[in-house]
């Protein structure tokens, strides 16, 4: 063991402290910023739509709302959409900044940004005019405003144009240090923003060729199969765009933040890799129930779902042995004595770990999505919305937040206000969630539907009752949580005190040195592995495409909120 950590290695490429220009870091910081306020709008609907399952309809305080499909709809855009790319947007450049110890393309910066913005601003308009009530699933024959396909096709631009600054940080970096490898942090912020990339062609494709034209008008109909498949197509895959950049933070970061280090600099790569390779052919376990689509079609990707369970068992395992490093390091004896001799304290450490345990119960969810059969007795029921919160309402939010806790005072120069409040935040905000999910799941069970206005349902079963109303506690407990979040980052920029923030990211060291040759310096290969993703792709779907083709313009658009 001695031996392992004297040849430990950090995952940037100069570990003495780097600063980007202060422009820079204010655009990082600005682009945040645009997340929290989407998150802000979001969490007040979402507290409506949780109290709206216990009966109590609190949508009268919202002067603006006309249906509850709108305030879903304005719930699930602006936590899912806006919220997490805002976030990814900025941490994953900087990341790749700090991995190269190098400055990023301010005018790409500012290109991201300004794209961003716009694309909010015309998304905002859409659904606060109720002219977009067709809920986060944007596929015929819901019709929205052209606005609102437009300005999500601008924050679409946006991570296209963060991930074009991160390739040519890259670039740049090569060319002054040929034969070298990348470093382990900026290999898997950039493989995380190429999967996004790749997945979100699709949904690219359904808006710029068939919803945009339908909502302008230019044709009358169009083809609701197909705009749905291309919507599943990056659909799912979205699910790992949100998620990847936390596991960039639990692998290269957390480690370091609980005293321990990275386990294999190989096996991360590899883990990211295999995201790259298995997240986006697995769209159709979204589409079991629909007509028109093969069942072998179906069957493939059931498949390759359960494939992609697989990187994050690695993880797991992974992340859990950095972890277990850190606790002995600070004392931890025992089979699970590590434990609690973790740093609790730290509340960006803490929120991240709350985050990986609840993470558990949503990838065990997710394992009956994928099944065939079990599927069908939870499709269209809360059970789902109970998964989605463990994964993107846990795994994610809670990450994000976990990492705004050294971020924000990073990119401002002050200090972090309120630890103690932060703390509060992140055990508030997960015992919430626990008894959130637990409701859904529960009453999901018992056939409660989804997307439904139970607060003024006339028929409602007495079995759904206890799950109603834990979704309603569990959800007015995690807006307590996510508002005591805003106060400690509101403070922070307005009152925190300057001089006192950290200087450098907590990037971590790996226990054994990376490889210089072998199998696993082909992992930094990123346009080989692009090929083979684009080649399961073409396997999982072409069969489909080539028998559904060309489209069958079907449908007429109907606005019914």
């Amino acid at each position: 063991m001695a031996e392992h950590i004297a040849a430990s290695t950090p995952v940037v490429a100069d570990p003495t402290p780097f600063t980007l220009p202060e422009t820079q870091r204010r655009l990082l910081r600005w682009t945040l910023y645009v997340g929290y306020a989407a998150l802000t709008a979001g969490i007040f609907h979402g507290l409506a739509q949780a109290l709206s399952y216990a009966g109590i309809d609190i949508l009268g305080y919202f002067p603006a709302l006309r249906s509850y499909y709108q305030g879903l709809t304005a719930h699930g855009v602006a936590n899912a959409i806006i919220f997490t790319f805002s976030f990814a947007n900025a941490f994953l450049p900087l990341m790749v900044a700090r991995a190269l110890s190098r400055r990023l393309d301010e005018r790409l910066l500012w290109a991201s940004f300004g794209t961003l913005v716009l694309g909010n601003l015309l998304v905002i308009y859409a659904v606060v005019t109720n002219k977009a009530s067709v809920l986060y699933t944007s596929y015929a024959p819901l019709q929205a405003h052209w606005t609102y396909y437009v300005g999500l096709v601008f924050v679409v631009i946006s991570t296209w144009l963060a991930l074009l600054n991160m390739l040519l940080t890259w670039r740049g970096w090569k060319r002054e240090n040929p034969g070298v490898r990348m470093p382990l942090l900026a290999h898997i912020s950039i493989v995380s923003y190429v999967m996004w990339f790749l997945a979100s062609l699709p949904i690219a494709v359904e808006f710029l060729f068939f919803l945009i034209p339908w909502s302008f008008g230019w044709v009358e109909r169009t083809d609701p199969l197909l705009t749905r498949t291309l919507f599943w197509f990056t659909g799912h895959a979205i699910v790992y765009a949100w998620l990847l950049p936390a596991y960039v933070s639990w692998y290269a970061l957390v480690p370091r933040q609980a005293g321990g280090k990275i386990v294999s600099d190989s096996l991360t790569r590899l883990v990211f890799i295999l995201f790259l390779l298995l997240s986006i052919p697995t769209g159709f376990h979204h589409q079991y129930t629909d007509p028109g689509i093969h069942e072998g079609f179906k069957f493939v990707h059931a498949i390759l779902t359960f494939g992609v369970f697989f990187p994050s068992l690695i993880t797991a395992f992974s992340v859990m042995a950095s972890l277990e490093m850190g606790g002995r390091a600070h004392g931890g004896r025992g089979l699970l004595g590590w434990i609690p001799k973790l740093p609790w304290g730290d509340p960006s450490l803490s929120a991240q770990l709350l985050a990986m345990i609840t993470f558990v119960f949503g990838g065990i969810t997710g394992l009956i999505n994928a099944s065939f059969t079990m599927n069908q007795v939870v499709h269209n029921t809360t059970w789902v919305p109970g998964h989605f919160h463990m994964t993107v309402g846990s795994a994610v939010a809670m990450t994000f937040m976990g990492v705004a806790y050294w971020m924000v005072p990073y990119l401002t120069g002050k200090k972090l206000w309120g630890r103690k409040v932060a703390l509060a935040s992140n055990w508030i905000y997960t015992i919430g969630l626990l008894i959130f999910a637990r409701g859904m799941i529960s009453a999901g069970l018992e056939g409660m539907p989804r997307r439904t206005f139970l607060a003024q349902a006339p028929y409602m079963d007495p079995d759904w009752l206890v799950g109603r109303i834990l979704t309603g506690v569990g959800g007015t407990l995690m807006f307590v949580g996510i508002a005591l979040f805003f106060v400690v980052i509101a403070m922070t920029v307005w009152k925190g005190k300057a001089g006192e923030a950290p200087k450098d990211i907590p990037w971590s060291e790996t226990l054994i040195e990376p490889a210089k040759n072998g199998w696993a310096t082909r992992l930094d290969r990123i346009g080989f592995w692009v090929i083979v993703a684009i080649i399961l792709i073409v396997i999982a779907y072409g069969p489909f495409f080539l028998s559904y083709l060309p489209p069958n313009y079907v449908s007429p658009g109907f606005r019914i909120f």
